[in-house]
């Protein structure tokens, strides 16, 4: 689906601590997308797909998309207006506003979400904000602090990814190690702690009140279906 933000944006191999609104958001659909160049640095896509919250009693609900890309340098942005049904003729909305910032070897992303549906107040009741900050000091390092923050005070119950009453917050941060000079993506090493503290109105997430994951592991670029020596 086309939603803003980078957080979103990235492979989940690639994220290690993510927001609520990241873990609850189905994001693979059946749809299409018509897209179109405006500059050589800025595309407008339109998309239009299935709704992420159809349950076998309503499969016909549908999401329409208008998304931008723009590549301008040290800075670069996926902004998203979504409007995303979520029972039959009832839908909500998404402004989703991602944000990245490069200077040399140091990078920010920052993700804003506001979420709201008809008969509520429109603006910060239900909302979603992703920071990562990462430095690179040589190819082979990256040394990264990220936070997020969901919130949903909008009483109403059309937001299915956010549920009303949370409010989680989350720190923490981590490193990568990517051993090979010439193949710098091919295999990498990383290791991260996150702290998350707040109220979760959905009990069966991740995400819970003073919870601490760490996490170390390794990606293996393998590229089975390279023919090249």
């Amino acid at each position: 689906m086309a939603i803003g933000g980078w957080e979103y944006d990235r492979a989940p191999i690639d994220l290690y601590g993510c927001s609520v609104f990241w873990n609850n958001i189905p994001c693979y659909e059946i749809g299409a997308s018509a897209g179109y160049s405006f500059t050589e640095s800025d595309k407008l896509t339109f998309q239009f797909c299935e709704s992420p919250f159809y349950t076998r009693d309503n499969r016909d609900m549908y999401s329409y998309n208008l998304l931008w890309n723009g590549n301008h340098g040290w800075f670069n942005a996926i902004y998203s207006i979504n409007m995303i049904e979520y029972l039959p003729g009832r839908f909500i909305n998404y402004i989703a506003l991602g944000n990245k910032f490069t200077v040399d070897k140091l990078t920010l992303e920052l993700d804003l979400m506001n979420r709201a549906s008809r008969r509520q107040t429109f603006l910060l009741k239900d909302i979603s904000i992703m920071g990562e900050i990462s430095f690179r000091p040589t190819e082979k390092w990256n040394i990264f602090g990220k936070m997020t923050y969901d919130v949903n005070r909008s009483g109403s119950d059309a937001d299915m990814c956010v549920l009303p009453g949370t409010e989680m917050k989350m720190i923490g941060g981590g490193l990568e190690f990517s051993p090979l000079k010439n193949r710098s993506h091919a295999l990498r090493f990383h290791a991260n702690l996150f702290y998350s503290w707040g109220k979760n109105a959905n009990d069966a997430d991740l995400m819970q009140n003073k919870t601490t994951i760490f996490d170390i592991g390794v990606k293996w670029n393998m590229n089975l279906l390279s023919f090249k020596r």
